[in-house]
């Protein structure tokens, strides 16, 4: 077992952190030509006053109509993503991990309070899935792969609590923990999951859109 936690900790780092930012890179890079051939104009538009415009508004919980239409869905929505990304970045034991092995560190989160921010990603995990399985639209564009993407968005955050509380099987789930964590980053560029590379183009495109060629809000 200690070998293996010294290979998760270890090579699978680097594996994960290198098909991250390659698959990132290609991604972006590959998006960009695909979207320059289906539509030749698609930069000529483009407009940073109103791409920020558009952004802003949509990165502020209820600025945007639709956010204001669906206020749960909304509060969730944002809870989910800042302690999905936050909690990571923050936790005493990742920072401490960090310290290790580069020599220097930032400011932490309470453990009491990495539990608390762990529960709401499970919680709004099951909001998700309460979704897909209970309102007809949503689980009619629902796939199997979105199911699947939902488990591993979870595992990371079920097996670190797991782990961290010590609970009966605590070592196999540290190394649960340390793998889903790994797999969830290399995932990224090639699942649904890449929307977090591309949420700042594709709302940049469509604010130049709306307010460069319809005169128009998007929000």
């Amino acid at each position: 077992m200690h070998s293996l936690y010294a290979f998760l900790t270890g090579s699978m780092v680097w594996v994960s952190v290198l098909l991250f930012l390659g698959g990132s890179v290609y991604s972006l890079v590959s998006r960009a030509v695909m979207a320059r051939k289906m539509d030749k104009m698609v930069y000529s538009y483009f407009s940073l006053h109103y791409a920020l415009r558009s952004i802003f508004h949509w990165v502020i919980p209820y600025a945007a109509r639709n956010w204001r239409l669906h206020p749960l869905f909304t509060f969730v929505t944002f809870t989910f993503h800042i302690c999905l990304i936050w909690t990571p970045l923050v936790l005493f034991a990742h920072v401490g991990l960090f310290y290790e092995a580069w020599g220097f560190s930032w400011w932490f989160i309470p453990d009491l309070a990495g539990d608390v921010c762990a529960g709401l990603v499970l919680a709004c995990c099951l909001f998700f899935l309460g979704r897909r399985l209970f309102l007809r639209d949503v689980r009619y564009l629902s796939t199997a792969s979105d199911y699947v993407m939902l488990a591993l968005v979870a595992a990371p955050y079920l097996t670190g609590m797991w782990a961290h509380r010590q609970w009966p099987g605590h070592e196999t789930a540290l190394l649960l923990h340390v793998f889903s964590g790994e797999l969830l980053l290399a995932l990224i560029p090639f699942t649904k999951l890449g929307h977090m590379l591309f949420f700042l183009f594709t709302r940049g495109y469509i604010g130049s859109e709306f307010g460069a060629v319809r005169h128009a809000r998007d929000w």
